[in-house]
């Protein structure tokens, strides 16, 4: 039996849950125009173990590691890594395009999650209908004509999707409009798949995936 807790702040939801060997036990999210991650975070992780268990109880911490906002990312893996050494348990990183992509079933051609990441570019992977990632995660440059090399249809959801529909348009692409951030609660599967494994990472090493260099706003 495995309690996990599964932080997700890779995008402008602020994204909380409790799962019990891969089961959604609760979940406590927030997506806002704004960033409000610094002051909901721990408010959230208090909510979903309310009534629940005790940090004590808790066997495993899961963290969406990026790609994604650099101060949001910040933000989760701090606090993952804190509770971490806390509580002496183990810590997942879980890539946040899969669990984008996690957010809908199809029977076939592939997903392409893409998270906003300023100007025209996206933050992107390819997923099959099995979930496993047949592209490497980039940062690139939408314009007319990409994904030409790919056979649809093609499945796009995050809230990078919807800042193409003009270049990207209907037909071979199929667009999500519901679907627009990565949340915790597709996380409970992974993470208690990932804890069976000891596949963990390094407390005091371990960053986010950045993927680009961290640009200060004015």
């Amino acid at each position: 039996m495995a309690y996990i807790l599964n932080i997700e702040t890779a995008t402008k939801n602020c994204s909380v849950a409790l799962s019990k060997d891969g089961q959604l036990l609760a979940l406590k999210e927030f997506a806002g125009e704004g960033y409000a991650h610094a002051e909901k975070l721990h408010v959230f992780i208090e909510d979903v173990l309310r009534d629940t268990i005790a940090f004590a109880d808790l066997d495993a911490i899961a963290v969406s590691m990026g790609p994604g906002s650099y101060t949001g990312l910040r933000i989760g893996v701090s606090a993952a890594k804190g509770l971490c050494y806390a509580l002496n348990i183990p810590l997942m990183a879980i890539d946040t395009l899969q669990l984008l992509a996690l957010k809908i079933s199809i029977t076939e051609g592939v997903i392409i999650p893409m998270i906003d990441a300023r100007r025209m570019e996206a933050y992107t992977a390819v997923f099959n209908a099995e979930y496993n990632k047949i592209r490497e995660t980039k940062a690139e440059v939408i314009t007319e004509g990409f994904f030409d090399d790919i056979a649809g249809p093609i499945h796009l959801v995050g809230d990078g999707a919807a800042k193409f529909n003009e270049v990207l348009p209907a037909g071979k692409f199929i667009y999500h409009e519901d679907v627009v951030y990565p949340s915790a609660a597709q996380m409970a599967q992974v993470a208690f798949d990932k804890y069976k494994k000891s596949d963990t990472v390094d407390v005091a090493y371990f960053e986010p995936y950045y993927l680009k260099d961290f640009i200060a706003g004015k």
